[in-house]
């Protein structure tokens, strides 16, 4: 964890473009993160949360476009809220 004069610093440098976010999630989701970040050369889980929401913005846009995104983003969703239970911190 790092120090309050720590966190204050970086805080005070980033406040136009950056915001802190801590957030509790489950094991598997922690997991998960470290494996996206592996498997796409990125720098640790806070940049795999980044290339999750790049990614899925990217469906977002595409699905009025492109018919598989359209059906992977509607796959994704219904996914996610059958096994929403799971996933909760």
């Amino acid at each position: 964890m790092a120090t309050t004069a720590a966190q204050t610093r970086w805080r005070n440098r980033n406040r136009f473009s950056k915001k802190q976010l801590n957030v509790m999630a489950r094991l598997e989701t922690h997991q998960a993160l470290e494996d996206i970040a592996s498997a796409f050369a990125l720098r640790g889980k806070a940049e795999a949360v980044t290339f999750s929401c790049f990614v899925l913005r990217w469906l977002m846009q595409q699905q009025d476009l492109n018919e598989e995104a359209r059906r992977l983003l509607a796959l994704l969703t219904e996914s996610y809220h059958n096994d929403r239970d799971i996933y909760a911190p």
